[in-house]
């Protein structure tokens, strides 16, 4: 049986259970860019432009990377939640079980690759002369904790396939004040420099992870594991390596986009790198909503799933979207007259501003594209389909891409704040169409499963 700590979304109204989930999910990503945002504005204001530059220049390649991790404990999730939703417990502690054992053996792996050519990745994006030490410095540093990451994202990932969205977030909480302690600490008072807040972020992170696991230990007795959910079996292990690999890909593949778009905006100099690294850390912290929306119905749709209600899943999903709408708009007239005062918490550079203004507008008259793109594709995962949401991280690689080869050299900086927006395009006109195929394809197995067992 399920224990209390646990929560099912197949029953209740959509947008009370929705809202219910999504809102501590959103509190812990909020405080999440917060103490992101502490270690741009630190760096910014006590370090000078060239380290918020540095910092900035690795943006896209430290979301490749950890993107991907993430992408695969979010993928290892679903099994886990769809079991839960069919209240199939010994399959789900198995899959937990089996979870565990390959996130360490992928973290190993992923964090001796990255580490040993960390700085030849620098080079090949063409990060500035003058800022590539202090990026290197920063980079490697959360490279080498890609372990702690998989250990938070991982744990708090089981923990919301259950129904507990909030216990993840209240360790997260604590973590954001703890970094942001460190950061003071480590810059202002240590005097060290873009290393300080790479320390303080996996520290913070691995204090985040430890505590879950340890809440896990004891206020989920369903999830009591032997050693033999531990050792690996073929069939779960092919099932979660299968939702797992392609959720970490999706990432990866969008990333990549990112990356060579990073690159274009690395040849336009210091000055445009800043500008961009300003205007995406406040992006991030506005559209956590959105990734909310869409880490909720990665859930939802996993566990209605599981109980065989295909439509339950499309209300749910639609319901989000609508969600994802109202706050789009409301955001919008946000940063369109409080913008530029955000944006000086970072640097007092009035060109700098003014371009990482741009960039905001532009992406910010788009929103309800970034929440289509996020509450899609993760309904599209938790229905089971990772490889499917691939195709739409495809063609926003593609996009940004075009962007990249095209716009950047033409109009420069002006071309790049559009990537986003046009990426965000192309996927959606996928992800919507390709949305209900894969409920069409869940509602004939299921059918024909009634079928056969009468």
């Amino acid at each position: 049986m399920a224990s209390n700590s646990t929560k099912k979304l197949t029953e209740g109204n959509p947008l009370t259970l929705i809202l219910g989930f999504s809102v501590p999910m959103l509190a812990g990503l909020i405080f999440q860019q917060m103490y992101n945002l502490v270690d741009t504005i630190i760096v910014g204001q006590t370090l000078g432009d060239s380290a918020l530059a540095a910092v900035g220049s690795t943006g896209s390649i430290n979301f490749l990377i950890n993107g991907f991790c993430m992408g695969i404990c979010s993928g290892f999730a679903i099994p886990v939640a769809q079991r839960f939703g069919a209240e199939s417990y010994d399959s789900m502690r198995k899959f937990v079980g089996n979870s565990i054992t390959l996130s360490a053996i992928l973290s190993l792996v992923i964090t001796i690759i990255v580490g040993v050519f960390c700085r030849q990745i620098l080079v090949i994006m063409q990060t500035p002369q003058d800022i590539i030490d202090l990026a290197y410095s920063y980079i490697s540093i959360i490279f080498w904790g890609i372990p702690v990451t998989f250990l938070y994202n991982l744990t708090a990932g089981i923990m919301r396939s259950l129904g507990d969205s909030k216990t993840p977030t209240y360790f997260l909480i604590m973590a954001a004040c703890i970094n942001i302690v460190l950061d003071i600490v480590f810059i202002i008072v240590l005097g060290m420099s873009v290393n300080g807040p790479a320390l303080a972020t996996v520290i913070s992170q691995l204090i985040a992870g430890g505590s879950c696991v340890i809440y896990m230990k004891k206020k989920f007795p369903i999830l009591k594991l032997e050693k033999k959910d531990l050792m690996p079996g073929p069939h779960h292990t092919q099932v979660l390596m299968s939702m797992g690999i392609p959720f970490g890909l999706q990432y990866s593949i969008t990333a990549i986009g990112s990356v060579i778009l990073q690159t274009a905006v690395n040849g336009l100099g210091t000055i445009a790198v800043a500008s961009m690294t300003a205007g995406v850390k406040v992006s991030m912290f506005v559209v956590c909503p959105f990734d909310a929306l869409g880490g909720t119905m990665a859930t939802f749709a996993g566990q209605n799933v599981g109980a065989k209600n295909i439509p339950r899943v499309k209300k749910g999903t639609w319901t989000a979207q609508l969600l994802g709408t109202i706050y789009a708009v409301f955001i919008l007239v946000v940063l369109y007259f409080t913008g530029p005062y955000i944006l000086r918490l970072f640097t007092s550079t009035e060109v700098v501003i003014k371009q990482a203004m741009m960039f905001l507008l532009a992406n910010a008259v788009t929103y309800t594209l970034l929440a289509a793109v996020n509450i899609f594709r993760f309904s599209i995962q938790g229905m089971g389909y990772s490889t499917f949401a691939i195709y739409s991280g495809v063609m926003e690689m593609i996009a940004r891409i075009l962007v990249a080869f095209t716009f950047v050299p033409m109009i420069g900086y002006a071309g790049a704040i559009w990537a986003s927006p046009v990426a965000w395009l192309f996927a959606v006109i996928f992800l919507i169409p390709g949305f209900y195929s894969c409920c069409n394809k869940l509602e004939k197995k299921f059918s024909a499963e009634n079928c056969h067992y009468l």
